[in-house]
């Protein structure tokens, strides 16, 4: 998802980085950047944790067209993801 991507690059942290605030590895970070084969909870836990980032670093986050405050609920019930702003 390209949004990831740019809310990385917008944060200024490495995936190592990430990775650490999330207490996951840089490769689960570096598969859900790239939506290859990721964990969905993953995902939504480096969605988060960028959009706080990327507000950190004194900027706005690019909006998500998927990962939507509305879809939020539906991915909670399919694999518990939860809020990890």
């Amino acid at each position: 998802m390209r949004e990831l991507e740019t809310n990385m690059q917008l944060s200024g942290l490495t995936a190592s980085e990430l990775a650490e605030r999330l207490g996951i590895s840089a490769d689960d970070v570096t598969r859900s950047l790239a939506m290859d084969n990721p964990n969905p909870l993953h995902v939504w836990m480096v969605r988060d944790a960028l959009e706080t980032a990327v507000r950190e670093a004194g900027k706005e986050p690019v909006p998500y067209s998927s990962m939507t405050e509305a879809n939020r609920k539906k991915a909670a019930e399919w694999f518990g993801a939860g809020d990890y702003r």
